[in-house]
């Protein structure tokens, strides 16, 4: 049996990053497989470069966190991966790499950054590969610019009442070109290895339960494909889970280790880091826990989950979570079947009915499993 962890965002922008993986190592430590997101890239040269709000790249010694807790996988297509430039994803996947951790999601042109992440463990060949949904186009590689793999979501807004400048009603779509490409790229890495992971860097941030109308048939579309496994991220909440074709699909496994100061609105150096921390509390609506200087997210956001696939034969026998909870110094902490393990799973039971998914629950014995 070979048993599969994942996390989603993973930001270590702070001093002493294993430290905040202290109250959840020994558990990540038990899987055969353990999958994270890293958000950010990771070094000590490149330029700002980015048409969105940059996030500060991070000291690449930081990623040796990652290799003590237990991590095979680092996904990378997301929306800040190009936010250094070039040099800033050169960086990140040479050092990920070099402490072992196999990369998938950008790299030095499209075709790099579609290879999917291929692990042997357990008697099994796992095949991981990851796509950005949420832009910036700018970080998007091609045959010559270096980025991340991507997925270009479409958005249509249009006024279906008789009220000029009232709100309209919002449509999402996957354009077909580049979903056809993933697909391509998921039919192909299914013949060739046991298992198949993808990650979508989707929906919409910082929004309790919402999925936009793509998130739902792209995930189901990576599923008919071929994959085993669906997890996604971006939201920095936690999003519902559902399960098709007997296949499990984490719509947004939340933060896992997320520190940073940089999206405070107090001694925040970078006026357009100041001026997006400030816009995104009023956008969607909310004010991080002053108690939680390193963490500037929704409250709601400590809620967390370690996603956990148990596969034997090639195929997801169990599939589940394990409750956690982010305290205030930014570290997960592990939550059994006591109240405050009731209450997380509680929170996801409540957001996946919300989102409209039919999924039921049952703890087994300090995880939560979809049945």
């Amino acid at each position: 049996m070979l048993k599969v962890m994942l996390v989603g965002d993973l930001i270590l922008d702070e001093p002493e990053p294993d430290s905040f993986f202290d109250l959840t190592r020994s558990k990540l430590r038990e899987a055969n497989l353990l999958v994270g997101h890293v958000e950010v890239p990771h070094t000590l040269r490149g330029q700002e470069n980015t048409s969105d709000i940059p996030a500060p790249p991070s000291n690449p010694d930081n990623l040796a966190a990652l290799k003590h807790a237990g991590f095979h996988v680092a996904t990378l297509a997301g929306n800040h991966i190009h936010d250094a430039g070039p040099a800033g994803i050169e960086d990140t996947v040479a050092t990920l790499q070099k402490l072992g951790i196999a990369t998938t999601g950008a790299g030095s042109c499209i075709e790099e950054a579609r290879k999917p992440a291929i692990v042997a463990c357990r008697n099994m060949k796992v095949g991981t590969l990851s796509y950005n949904c949420v832009g910036p186009k700018d970080s998007w590689a091609n045959e010559k610019r270096p980025g991340c793999a991507y997925i270009h979501v479409i958005t249509h807004y249009e006024l279906d009442h008789a009220s000029p400048g009232g709100p309209p009603r919002i449509y999402t779509f996957a354009e077909p070109e580049s979903t056809e490409a993933m697909v391509a790229d998921v039919e192909k890495l299914r013949r060739d290895v046991d298992v198949v992971i993808v990650a979508l860097h989707k929906g919409i941030g910082h929004i309790p339960a919402a999925l936009a109308m793509y998130e739902r048939p792209l995930a189901k579309a990576v599923i008919d494909a071929g994959a085993d496994i669906v997890v996604s991220h971006h939201a920095h909440i936690l999003r519902g889970v559902e399960v098709y074709k007997g296949k499990p699909i984490y719509h947004g496994l939340g933060n896992f280790v997320t520190v940073t100061r940089a999206l405070n609105i107090e001694a925040n150096p970078s006026p357009k880091r100041l001026e997006w921390a400030r816009r995104r509390r009023e956008l969607f609506g909310f004010e991080p826990d002053p108690d939680c200087p390193t963490y500037p997210f929704h409250p709601e956001s400590r809620n967390a989950m370690i996603a956990v696939c148990e596969i034997s034969a090639g195929c997801v026998r169990k599939a589940g979570f394990i409750p956690c909870w982010v305290n205030s110094k930014g570290q997960p902490e592990i939550c059994t079947d006591d109240a405050r393990g009731q209450a997380v799973a509680s929170y996801i039971a409540q957001i996946t009915g919300r989102a409209g998914l039919r999924t039921d629950f049952a703890w087994d014995g300090d995880w939560v499993r979809f049945l």
